[in-house]
């Protein structure tokens, strides 16, 4: 009895450890949902539309997101270090320089 109830219980604690997580979803799930839910809007739905569809959701797919476009920090950093690199600057004056100029 003790050995089925422990298989039993290996069993439950086996597959509870395969299923899937339940939670929110992921970017690139959000992303799907929303270009399947653009192809349903564009009538790319039913028969004869189903390459025609795969392509659209393709395209939407490896498209940017709106925050992939550089930050005003990351552009002022992208500055500074061109800027130090043509002054030759290394070490402490480096960073004594990228300092000054990321604080401007």
């Amino acid at each position: 009895m003790k050995i089925a109830v422990s298989v039993v219980l290996s069993c439950v604690v086996v597959i509870a450890g395969m299923a899937p997580v339940v939670g929110a979803a992921s970017p690139q799930q959000n992303k799907m949902k929303a270009c399947n839910a653009a192809a349903d809007e564009k009538g790319l739905i039913g028969e004869g539309k189903g390459e025609e569809r795969k392509a659209f959701v393709k395209e939407c797919l490896s498209a940017k997101s709106p925050k992939s476009g550089k930050t005003a920090q990351q552009e002022k950093m992208k500055t500074c270090n061109k800027e130090a690199g043509s002054k030759k600057l290394t070490g402490d004056d480096r960073k004594a320089f990228m300092s000054t100029c990321l604080s401007s």
